[in-house]
């Protein structure tokens, strides 16, 4: 049994936090320093421990320069083109 709080989506957004942020060039305490929080606040989003609201996940967008769409779609939902 999964003893983690968090759904399969978080933790895809998660990674995909990650992902990017490394895309982007950016280290956790370099992400931490833009959002006036400790380099810890970044790891426990990216390990699935925290959850963040709406507003945190926007101004994470911009800063990893990803659309916040990408953050909140997951393949499986998106339109064939």
């Amino acid at each position: 049994m999964n003893k983690s709080p968090y759904s399969k989506e978080y933790k895809k957004l998660a990674r995909k936090l990650k992902s990017k942020r490394l895309e982007a060039g950016l280290e956790q305490k370099d992400l931490a320093k833009k959002l006036n929080k400790a380099q810890s606040y970044i790891s426990k989003i990216e390990e699935g421990k925290l959850h963040i609201d709406i507003f945190e996940l926007k101004t994470l967008s911009k800063l990893c320069k990803k659309d916040i769409n990408y953050f909140i779609n997951s393949e499986e939902h998106r339109s064939a083109p």
